[in-house]
């Protein structure tokens, strides 16, 4: 997958990772690589932006003697995914369209 379009859908699929719970960032990569591959390298820099835009609420809870940072999804960040899914329809007409165009060829 072409590494913009990657980042752009990585994006929403770490605020969806948090709608149900708030989660770290070990149990977000295993959370969302069931649907697309993500490292720490990867992970860390996103949740730091998606923090920065107000879309994460950070917090930190001790485990095993050490502290763990937890994000949790904000309204602002839930309203974020509501607006991905309503412009589905724009990018499902991109695709077809491209789609339709290769297979002309």
């Amino acid at each position: 997958m072409n590494t913009q379009l990657k980042k752009g859908f990585l994006e929403f699929c770490i605020l969806a990772a948090l709608c149900e719970d708030d989660s770290y960032g070990y149990q977000i990569i295993k959370d969302v690589s069931g649907c697309i591959k993500i490292s720490e390298s990867t992970l860390y820099p996103i949740l730091k932006r998606l923090e920065s835009s107000g879309y994460l609420d950070t917090y930190t809870v001790e485990h095993n003697s050490r502290l763990r940072k937890y994000y949790r999804i904000t309204e602002k960040g839930r309203d974020h995914i509501r607006e991905f899914l309503d412009e589905w329809q724009q990018i499902m007409g991109i695709y077809e369209f491209v789609k339709g165009a290769a297979e002309h060829e």
